[in-house]
């Protein structure tokens, strides 16, 4: 069975007219398509027509840029004896944030992703310069946000939680929940419809394997306390993976993220943090630093309480981290060039001294 013959199969996986006109006429007849479901270092499980595979990854995969192997999400062509993943297909969205360490490197998370859940929970979790880091990485990602305040039913007054979202982003989608009475989830269910992948995203302890369990009506994923004195929980996913509801999507569980560092981003800040923007080209000079110069409209609007001087700092952070990774990014791919001609150089020497 090859890719022309289960089109309505694929369509329920998520498998769109983006994906299927990647494919040339000899992939159609000769090639299986497949979602990736979680990445080990020896292969890929990927869900196909056909059910259920570990396809193994040959070296070359490994060689290549993170960037371009395959990550949990993705839509790969297999051969037909799914042996092999021949290639990954042309990605419609991506999560991904910079890798620890001091090496310049980015890390996947997930791949052709059309909702994210961000996860947070009504008590000392929430967190506001947080919520913004998140909300920049999935507009820089192209992917819809929707908050979930879980513990809702724990809160004295859970919704000064959706008020101090709704200060961050205005018009942000926000659903409040218990994680654990599927009552209260109609709300999450009308974005997890058939053909569409969700992941759930955000701390340890906030409740997104309890959600997962709930929403698919089974214990998938085992769960764990908090500790009490500062809502921080343990890390009770530990890998990436994608679990099919009942109605049809695809459901992205994640191990928390403890730091989430932006990769390289285009305009996200800037759109997530308008209001500040706009304020910036109020400002009597072109070059304001926005500390103590005169007619700077921005400190004029913190001092008249129109801007939290929390949310100033954080645009202000965010914009270091985003001009830093650039102009790294910007070294690290003039270095690679350099390598690259310095390697063709070589090469040509060889030739001209063989002949």
């Amino acid at each position: 069975m090859t890719v022309s013959d289960y089109g309505s199969v694929l369509a329920g996986m998520g498998f769109s007219a983006f994906f299927s006109q990647q494919l040339s006429l000899e992939e159609r007849a000769s090639c299986d398509a497949g979602r990736v479901l979680r990445v080990q270092r020896s292969g890929v499980t990927v869900a196909s027509a056909l059910g259920e595979s570990v396809v193994p990854l040959d070296g070359h995969w490994w060689a290549l840029p993170t960037e371009e192997r395959p990550t949990v999400g993705d839509w790969v062509l297999l051969d037909a004896a799914h042996e092999r993943v021949q290639r990954v297909l042309d990605r419609k969205s991506v999560l991904q944030r910079a890798a620890a360490g001091t090496r310049v490197d980015v890390q996947l998370i997930a791949a052709n992703v059309d909702t994210a859940l961000i996860v947070t929970s009504c008590n000392a979790d929430f967190n506001p310069s947080r919520l913004e880091r998140y909300l920049a990485w999935t507009l820089d990602a192209g992917v819809d946000a929707v908050l979930v305040l879980t513990k809702a039913d724990l809160a004295a007054d859970p919704d000064r939680y959706r008020e101090a979202a709704l200060a961050v982003r205005r018009g942000l989608c926000i659903e409040l929940v218990n994680a654990c009475d599927g009552a209260t989830l109609d709300g999450l269910r009308g974005w997890c419809i058939a053909g569409q992948t969700v992941a759930l995203v955000g701390s340890s302890g906030v409740g997104k394997s309890t959600l997962l369990n709930t929403l698919t009506g089974d214990a998938q994923q085992v769960t764990a306390a908090i500790r009490e004195a500062d809502a921080h929980g343990r890390h009770t996913t530990t890998d990436r993976s994608l679990h099919r509801l009942p109605g049809g999507a695809w459901l992205l569980d994640s191990p928390g993220i403890r730091a989430l560092a932006l990769a390289e981003t285009d305009t996200s800040v800037e759109e997530l943090f308008e209001d500040v923007a706009t304020l910036a080209s109020r400002c009597r000079f072109a070059d304001c630093r926005h500390e103590a110069e005169p007619g700077c409209a921005i400190q004029s609007a913190v001092a008249a309480g129109r801007l939290d001087a929390r949310r100033l700092a954080n645009w202000r952070k965010l914009l270091r981290e985003e001009a830093h990774l650039r102009e790294t990014y910007a070294e690290q791919r003039r270095r690679a060039r350099a390598f690259a001609k310095q390697i063709r150089h070589v090469a040509k020497a060889k030739s001209r001294w063989r002949e």
